[in-house]
């Protein structure tokens, strides 16, 4: 563990670096349950933030919220082959309940598909109960052999959203307007903007007919699948029995989707903004968005100073900022300055005497670049007015590095298998190259790299001129990949 003065720098150990960052941000601590963690009040504000705006766009999108068991019945996870097979190995059983050894064991959800799709096929007859748009705030768990904390837990918090349509056009359409929530999401609130595309045979969701991913590229170039959505197809209609009645008087099964993001989301904060200071957090998703220092010598200057402090405080509460007035005694101005950065705030107000009585406040940002300033001084009156677009800037200056780095380190147009081993071994990052479409092709880059293909990207994000030939083989291309290591 680096000394407490300092993280270990990110360049240096970047594993240690984000273990130190979660830890001394106050985001979560170990557990003593084996893989588990404890969200601390800190991070678990961050996670409502994400949860009260993504929720309000799943409502804006019509679905509504529910809640399904955490035990499902053994026997509903293997009704659907490729799902269990899928999920066999991170699976928790319950054998013993109530003194007494179950009749059918039972499965702690790694998912809910399959609880879910039986609970719709009782509530679903006709053509006129579709689509159901349903989403769930949940817990789940997944017996995960190597953990780190928010990135894989054996438990960890998400949503699953679940649908069902009367035909596969509108599931398909369902599953990529839901990657688009997400997809805006992580550009305008959380400043880490995805490349978005479909999964390979191999990188799909158990049991699903096609999956979509958004992947962001994190500060050591690994990729985080941030968010995934997919086009279930018929198949747990199938096993469940979920069928309706068409308009023609026919029988049919329906179409599903299932789409979620969870708790990594915040890993994936820390990992594309933090630095070697600590978190640094967007406006939008951070518990506390302004923190007002006052700074005194005396009880006198305290009085006149936390007055003051009171006030603007006051006033940014009227503009529905998230602010705090650090009025903790036991700790110096710098002590709060260097916690405060620690834990990502983006903008400090310090307040003096000497500030009160020329009407003046100190502005300073988490993070300084482009035209905007580290540190100013300004009026009181301006600086109140002030904040707000701050604020909007800081964002907007985030968003904008996490772009620029990804681009940066965005490597198209490799023809040249020996050039992909090489980016990835040394400085890593996106290698968009051509693909076969051989799952021996895929197999043989992840067996002698572990980097992954992680999405056949969308239109929007391919090369303009698209590859012609199997970076691995040399065969004729069916497909952009985008392949990287991956957390």
């Amino acid at each position: 563990m680096a000394d407490e003065k300092g993280l270990t720098p990110r360049a240096e150990d970047f594993s240690a670096w984000y273990n130190e960052v979660v830890l001394r941000a106050e985001l979560a601590d170990y557990s003593p349950v084996r893989g588990s963690m404890v969200i601390r009040p800190y991070g678990y504000a961050l996670w409502e933030n994400m949860q009260r705006a993504l929720d309000a766009m799943f409502k804006e999108t019509g679905h509504q919220n529910a809640y399904f068991p955490l035990l499902i019945p053994q026997s509903f996870l293997e009704r659907e082959k490729e799902h269990v097979e899928g999920f066999a190995p991170e699976v928790a059983v319950v054998t013993h309940a109530g003194g007494k050894e179950l009749e059918e064991p039972l499965v702690i959800r790694p998912t809910s598909e399959t609880i879910i799709y039986a609970m719709f096929a009782k509530w679903v007859q006709s053509y006129r109960d579709l689509p159901l748009l349903i989403n769930q705030w949940a817990n789940v768990v997944r017996w995960e052999m190597r953990t780190r904390l928010f990135l894989r837990t054996a438990e960890f918090l998400w949503q699953e959203g679940h649908t069902a349509h009367a035909t596969e056009a509108e599931a398909e359409e369902e599953a990529l307007r839901m990657l688009g929530v997400y997809r805006e999401f992580m550009d305008r609130w959380m400043a880490m903007p995805p490349v978005l595309g479909q999964k390979t045979e191999s990188e799909k969701f158990a049991g699903a007919l096609r999956t979509y991913s958004c992947e962001a590229l994190m500060q050591d170039n690994r990729a985080l699948q941030a968010g995934t959505s997919h086009n279930l197809g018929q198949n747990f209609a199938r096993q469940f029995d979920l069928k309706f009645q068409t308009e023609s008087g026919t029988e049919e099964y329906a179409w599903n989707t299932s789409w979620g993001v969870s708790t990594r989301l915040i890993g994936g904060l820390v990992m594309t903004h933090g630095d070697d200071v600590g978190i640094v957090l967007p406006p939008q998703l951070a518990p506390i968005q302004v923190v007002v220092v006052p700074i005194y010598r005396s009880d006198e200057e305290r009085a006149l100073v936390l007055q003051k402090a009171d006030r603007i405080a006051s006033v940014l509460k009227g503009d529905r900022i998230r602010v705090h007035v650090d009025t903790r005694d036991t700790l110096t101005p710098g002590a709060k300055f260097y916690e405060w950065e620690r834990k990502g705030v983006p903008l400090r107000i310090e307040i003096g005497p000497r500030d009160v009585a020329q009407q003046k406040m100190v502005l300073v940002l988490r993070v300084a670049g482009g035209d905007l300033p580290r540190k100013e001084t300004v009026d009181e009156a301006v600086g109140l007015t002030l904040v707000e677009r701050r604020l909007a800037d800081y964002q907007r200056l985030l968003f904008d590095n996490a772009l620029r780095r990804r681009e940066e380190n965005s490597h198209r147009g490799v023809v040249e298998y020996d050039r992909l081993r090489e980016i990835i071994e040394d400085a890593g990052g996106f290698v968009y190259a051509g693909w076969c479409g051989s799952a021996s092709c895929e197999a043989k880059v992840k067996e002698e790299t572990k980097a992954t293909i992680r999405v056949m990207p969308f239109e929007e994000f391919r090369t303009p001129e698209p590859p012609q030939r199997c970076v691995v083989c040399g065969e004729k291309a069916v497909a952009e990949a985008v392949w990287a290591r991956a957390y």
